[in-house]
């Protein structure tokens, strides 16, 4: 059964999620503040002698790191660097509540992505639409010549240009990211292969030497039990031959 801190801290955790789901303007500051909450009440809810199993601590913990990167995320200024930022954040794996049929987190993750995407798409179009919704509305005898005009479809042809090497520059490092948690994961995976090869030496070596011990303590049980034997029998013979050869004085 939960403690009053886990049903306390799931209940912020469910609200925080529903709030962070919201379009939120520049002056909500609760989820920051809620967020801030959470982080103290994971502290406590790990020191607590009726804390949750190590998988919902980590999911927990899962969570309220997203939250956080969230927020972060939010407080970028280049709409490249929060779509950057988006791709990072992993979400909880588990609902926190039961009504959930999908984690929250993992919605406003969605919910994010699709934000920054339609971000930059915003920023690509709407500044082009601008600027030659500019340039037409002109009056026929103030319009720019045609020098103008080339300078301004250069200008958003290198705003074009900008944009694309800026989001060929995010692909890119997303696999370079990707490719080096790779190679961690197989390097990882190695180890641990070795380890329990290592492991199964190891357990054989130990398996030979409990053997080996086994008989010989077996061997020197039977040495020392002949060794017994003999001297029983010796003395009992000594015995009989100093009765024999010294009778007993009348």
């Amino acid at each position: 059964m939960a403690s009053r801190l886990e049903i306390n801290f799931i209940r912020l955790l469910s609200r925080c999620e529903s709030i962070a789901s919201e379009k939120r303007g520049e002056a909500e500051w609760r989820l920051e503040k809620y967020v801030a909450a959470l982080e103290e009440m994971l502290v406590a809810l790990r020191k607590s002698l009726s804390k949750p199993t190590p998988e919902v601590l980590t999911d927990y913990t899962r969570k309220v790191d997203f939250l956080k990167g969230l927020l972060e995320a939010e407080k970028l200024s280049s709409t490249t660097e929060k779509a950057l930022a988006n791709q990072f954040l992993a979400p909880g794996r588990t609902p926190t509540i039961a009504t959930e049929r999908m984690p929250a987190t993992k919605t406003v993750h969605i919910q994010s992505k699709a934000r920054c995407t339609g971000e930059m798409r915003d920023e690509l179009l709407g500044t082009v639409g601008v600027n030659l919704h500019i340039f037409i509305g002109l009056p026929l005898d103030e319009r720019q010549s045609a020098a103008e005009l080339d300078a301004v479809l250069q200008h958003h042809h290198n705003l074009q240009e900008k944009l694309a090497e800026d989001m060929l520059n995010l692909a890119r490092n997303l696999k370079n990211n990707s490719m080096a948690a790779q190679n961690i994961i197989k390097q990882d995976n190695q180890t641990l292969g070795h380890s329990m090869r290592q492991a199964d030496v190891n357990f054989e070596k130990l398996k030979t030497e409990s053997e080996r011990l086994e008989q010989h303590t077996k061997k020197s049980v039977n040495w020392l039990l002949w060794l017994m034997l003999i001297l029983v029998s010796f003395t009992f013979i000594s015995m009989i031959l100093f009765i024999r050869i010294f009778p007993r004085l009348r």
